[in-house]
């Protein structure tokens, strides 16, 4: 139970501030402008335009809302209309038993399920185990909230009350709100899915790989390209393909001070009209539990770089044991459903596979996504990084590739490939283009101001 002044600093969940952007359980906002049922929001500047009284009243409502309406909330309001639809929404998660489901544990402060709330017969909430109570319940979220926090709410339930089990049934599939996360628990699920189910699953990934796709193609193509041709250098370029910051530089020697001019001897340029294979890309991604949402953006990213005609692009994923997907990239679904999440991991024996691989060193990136929790041989794995630098290729190590932030990772393991030139770091799936048009270029990565091995 959370005990607080609904006027004042009560913090609900970390420190949630009434008049801001509250959160409930792993971030689903309840305030941060959500539009509702009718178009009426939960964050509401009622308390600017209607007077003093009335902006008591609107906080009075956020906080019921927050605090489940439990004895000790302090508000003393009810709630009727949508806004009692939108709390029993809430209760049935976030409620005294909503933490207490099949699989959940823990509480969430404001609608916390601790021994007072169950001496004091505070009312309970629980999506049950039937797929029709949870279909409703879903179908309800969509109404009264917003996409982003519907997927929120989504998760929050498969973590809390054990909900994964559900998702074998198509016609649960069928109501849930696609995004990542959901792909990363249906793929863990994949080996326990019946037949039946497959077809329902597999659409739902596609929709999902179909939006990412969409929204990073066509820029991870154009970036890569400009990065290719602009890695290619010839000696006699046509006049748009100087590259001038090059040709000054190696035509200095030929300065003449009484001009103030430097007589260009030698032209260097991009060159842009050569065709076929110009870069070799080695995706070597950690398929370990914790790194579904890398494997998702890793799948794409791995089928826009296969889609490149002047890239050869060798997907790998790995636990304790090797997968060479690389057949499968012109379909990343495919390559998701070949992917097994979970288990151990050996690093340097994915590294060893891919280091096998490599015939032209010079113009090959190897990129490693993994959080560098290693559990096979760790002088083998950074001996094998330092000998791969040292031929000549470019070592990129993402802890992870995600929207996520910061992931969890073994600091000791990125300080040491940091030490040998190859920096740690997390990266977004919409840094990840230019991340790798650096690796191309042979220039400097653009590592996020978030990265801590450098």
């Amino acid at each position: 139970m959370t005990h607080g002044d609904p006027h004042g600093g009560a913090e609900v969940h970390g420190g949630a501030d009434p008049h801001g952007g509250a959160e409930v359980h792993g971030g689903a906002e309840l305030h941060g402008g959500a539009e509702l049922h009718g178009g009426a929001e939960l964050h509401s500047d009622a308390g600017h335009s209607q007077g003093r009284g009335q902006g008591d009243q609107e906080r009075l409502r956020r906080w019921r809302l927050v605090l489940g309406g439990q004895g000790a909330d302090g508000t003393g309001r009810s709630l009727s209309g949508a806004d009692a639809a939108m709390d029993r929404t809430l209760e049935a998660l976030y409620g005294a038993r909503g933490g207490d489901g099949h699989g959940g544990s823990g509480t969430v402060a404001g609608r916390s399920g601790g021994p007072q709330g169950a001496a004091s017969g505070a009312r309970s909430g629980g999506l049950g185990g039937s797929a029709p109570q949870v279909a409703r319940w879903l179908g309800d979220i969509r109404t009264y909230f917003p996409t982003s926090v519907v997927q929120v709410m989504q998760r929050d339930a498969i973590d809390r009350l054990g909900l994964s089990a559900l998702l074998l049934e198509p016609e649960m599939l069928e109501a849930v709100e696609a995004d990542v996360h959901l792909v990363g628990t249906l793929l863990s699920l994949n080996k326990a899915m019946p037949e039946t189910t497959k077809n329902t699953a597999r659409a739902v990934v596609r929709k999902v790989v179909a939006d990412l796709e969409k929204r990073l193609a066509t820029r991870t193509r154009a970036t890569l390209t400009g990065a290719l041709d602009r890695s290619t250098r010839i000696g006699r370029p046509r006049h748009r393909d100087i590259d001038w910051d090059r040709t000054i530089r190696a035509n200095l020697k030929n300065y003449l001070p009484e001009h103030r001019t430097v007589v260009p001897e030698r032209l260097i340029g991009y060159g842009r009209a050569a065709r076929g294979v110009k870069k070799d890309v080695v995706l070597c991604v950690d398929q370990s539990g914790s790194m579904a949402a890398s494997v998702v953006y890793a799948s794409v990213f791995g089928a826009v770089l296969a889609s490149m005609r002047s890239l050869a692009t060798r997907l790998v994923v790995f636990d304790t044991s090797v997968v060479d997907l690389t057949d499968e990239l012109d379909d990343p679904v495919d390559v998701l459903f070949g992917t097994q999440l979970g288990g151990g991991t050996d690093i340097n024996r994915a590294l060893a596979y891919c280091q096998s691989k490599i015939t032209r060193p010079a113009d090959t990136v190897v990129v490693l996504i993994s959080d560098l929790y290693e559990g096979g041989i760790r002088e083998e794995m950074l001996g094998r990084v330092a000998a791969m630098k040292a031929s000549g290729v470019q070592f990129v190590t993402l802890l992870a590739l995600s929207d996520e932030g910061a992931p969890s990772y073994d600091r000791e393991h990125a300080a040491a490939l940091a030490a040998l030139g190859a920096p740690a770091f997390a990266c977004t799936p919409d840094l990840f283009p230019e991340v790798m048009a650096a690796a191309i270029e042979r220039r400097q990565l653009p590592i996020p101001d978030m990265a801590i091995h450098q």
